[in-house]
C-alpha cells in the first residue's frame, strides 16, 4: 500500500524547535516492510526560527525564506538520523509549478515512482526558501500539497496529522469530532477558524486538502498525531475524521 503521511508545523516544532521525541514516536508507527511512504513535512520555517533568534514567526518574506532555507536543512538532518538503518530517505522541495506543468509534472511522477521503486522514502516540503508564492499561502501549510502528492503518486491513503482529534463540530456545550465525512459542505468550511501561531494551515485547509484527494479516489484522514497508534488507528477508522473516496477506491 502506498501512503502519504502529511504531519504539522505542530507536531514538528511546536515550540520553534524540532521535537524529536514526537518524530520519532511517528516514524516507529511505519510499518515500512510492508507498505511505501511518502512524507510531506511542514515544519521548515518553524525550526528555523531558533537558529536565526525569531521568537514569533517573520512578517517580511525574506526573513521567512532564511528561516525556511536554515529550518530545512534542520529537518532533512533530523529524518536522516531517524531513519537511519531503516530506510533511505530523499529530499523534493516542490513549488506550485510543479503540478501546474504538465511537463514538469510527468517528472515529478517519474521520480516519486522511481524512489519508492528503489525502497526510498521522499521527504516533501514546499520550496519556501526561493518560491514565494508558497510563503504566502498558496498550500496552507502543506495541506494541499500533500494532497497533490498524494494524488500524482497515485497513493491509496493520504494521513492528515495535526495536534487535534479530528474536525469538531458544535454540539450544545460539548464539540464533537465528526467521524465519517462524505461531502465537505461550505457550513462545514465555515465552522473552522484560526490557524496555528507558527504554521499557515488550519482545519479549513485540510478539508479542502481531504476534498481534493478523495475525489481522486484516496482514502484520506485527519488526525491527532500524538496518538500513540495514530497511523494504524486511523486507517482502522477508530480514531480522526474520515473522508472515503468519491469514486469507490481500493
Amino acid at each position: 500500500m502506498r501512503m502519504v503521511i502529511k504531519v504539522g508545523t505542530s507536531l514538528i516544532a511546536p515550540g520553534g524547535r524540532i521535537d524529536t521525541v514526537r518524530m520519532r514516536a511517528l516514524i516507529d508507527q511505519l510499518d515500512l516492510s510492508k507498505h511505501q511512504y511518502l512524507i510531506v513535512s511542514s515544519g521548515a520555517i518553524a525550526s528555523g526560527m531558533s537558529h536565526l533568534g525569531f521568537s514569533e514567526r517573520p512578517s517580511s518574506v525574506p526573513q521567512m525564506q532564511a528561516c525556511a532555507a536554515v529550518g530545512q536543512s534542520l529537518l532533512m538532518h533530523t529524518y536522516e538520523q531517524l531513519f537511519f538503518g531503516k530506510k533511505v530517505v530523499a529530499q523534493l522541495l516542490l513549488s506550485n509549478d510543479d503540478f501546474t506543468s504538465p511537463v514538469r509534472y510527468k517528472n515529478l511522477q517519474n521520480a516519486l515512482n522511481e524512489l519508492l521503486k528503489l525502497g526510498v522514502v521522499p521527504i516533501v516540503n514546499e520550496n519556501d526558501s526561493v518560491s514565494v508564492r508558497e510563503l504566502v499561502g498558496a498550500f496552507g501549510d502543506n495541506d494541499e500539497l500533500s494532497a497533490l502528492v498524494a494524488t500524482a503518486a497515485n497513493a491509496d491513503w493520504l494521513l492528515l496529522l495535526t495536534d487535534v482529534d479530528g474536525f469538531y463540530v458544535s454540539n450544545g456545550n460539548r464539540p464533537k469530532v465528526v467521524r465519517t465525512i462524505r461531502r465537505l459542505t461550505a457550513e462545514m468550511e465555515a465552522a473552522c477558524n484560526g490557524q496555528g501561531k507558527l504554521g499557515r494551515g488550519g482545519m479549513r485547509s485540510k478539508l479542502r486538502a481531504a476534498k481534493v484527494a478523495s475525489e481522486s479516489g484516496i482514502h484520506v484522514a485527519i488526525v491527532n498525531g500524538r496518538h500513540p497508534s495514530a497511523i494504524s488507528s486511523a486507517m482502522e477508522r477508530k480514531i480522526g475524521t474520515y473522508f472515503p473516496p468519491q469514486n469507490g477506491g481500493s
